[in-house]
């Protein structure tokens, strides 16, 4: 670990110290501090096990954006093998924030799409730190059309704080293309499953995120606005996010109570970015769940089923 967060901060001082002797042990060989370290090594677990037994929502908002948690390229390299980028959406530009293109899921064909946040400085600025212009949802149409053509299951991976809000990208009809996007994901007779592995922000996750199975990652989140963001226009001050992150009701658990999504998947204890592997190979089992709960049904009953869910959406309520 060499990024923690607010909350982890006593975290990081007993595991600071369990390294600090096992540093001086490695120095001096005489020096024996196994059953030091190894007090500290559980007094850690137990504080760990504490920290994320109930985390707040903005707390969980902090998790899911985690810069050490494994994105979408993380995902495409260990799950599908085969994977061949397609790029560009054939009018204006390839976005590199969204990445997608063909693959095979454990030897089936698929149609893999995702946003990619980028793992340093000079990759966030590639990927516009997963924010994605007109051009990448025009690609995601693009692909998704295609697997359609050749019946193709198709599979997300959503991490975006929401779509790019500049200039550029308004002029270029963002909105559109975020609601064509939308349009076509109600559209295509191929099973469509959506995970949300990281945040899950305003219509540009949502673009992604129209499918006949929608998973959630256990710490991810996924809502209209950024918590900042709502604070900033209820009230005036950025600084009120912790409120707003409450009211919004953006944690897997509150949003499968309110038949948004359809399974939570278990991270391990601290997120995501303790254990990628372990996480991966999580969401893995689960898309292939999903996508066999789908694989008998017609593209009519797939089509029909994907519209009631969200059609549907809205019933149970704040009070589920």
């Amino acid at each position: 670990m060499t990024n923690y967060l607010d909350f982890e901060k006593p975290l990081a001082e007993i595991e600071g110290k369990a390294e600090e002797l096992r540093a001086m042990a490695r120095q001096n060989e005489e020096m024996d501090v196994a059953d030091e370290a190894a007090a500290l090594d559980r007094k850690a677990a137990e504080l760990l096990d504490d920290l994320y037994k109930d985390l707040t929502p903005w707390r969980k908002c902090q998790v899911a954006r985690h810069p050490e948690r494994p994105h979408c390229k993380n995902y495409i390299d260990t799950l599908f093998t085969e994977y061949t980028p397609l790029a560009g959406d054939r009018n204006f530009a390839d976005d590199h924030a969204v990445m997608g293109g063909l693959a095979r899921f454990d030897g089936t064909p698929v149609m893999v799409i995702g946003h990619e946040k980028g793992n340093d400085t000079k990759s966030r600025i590639e990927r516009n730190f997963g924010m994605a212009r007109p051009e990448g949802y025009r690609k995601s149409i693009r692909l998704m059309e295609m697997a359609d053509k050749f019946g193709l299951p198709v599979v997300t991976l959503v991490d975006t704080p929401g779509a790019y809000p500049g200039k550029g990208a308004e002029e270029r009809g963002q909105s559109e293309a975020i609601a064509r996007s939308t349009e076509k994901c109600l559209q295509i007779g191929v099973p469509l499953i959506s995970v949300v592995i990281g945040e899950g922000g305003s219509g540009g996750a949502v673009a992604f995120a129209t499918a006949n199975r929608v998973a959630m990652l256990e710490h991810s989140v996924y809502s209209v606005i950024s918590p900042e963001g709502c604070a900033s226009i209820l009230w005036k001050d950025a600084e009120k996010m912790r409120e707003a992150a409450e009211a919004l009701r953006l944690t897997a658990q509150d949003l499968q109570k309110l038949g948004v999504n359809d399974r939570i998947i278990s991270e391990p204890k601290g997120g995501a970015h303790r254990d990628s592997q372990a996480t991966i190979e999580a969401v893995g089992r689960a898309i292939g769940d999903m996508l066999r709960e789908l694989g008998n049904l017609t593209p009519e009953q797939l089509v029909k089923a994907r519209r009631e869910k969200f059609l549907q959406m809205g019933s149970k309520g704040l009070a589920a």
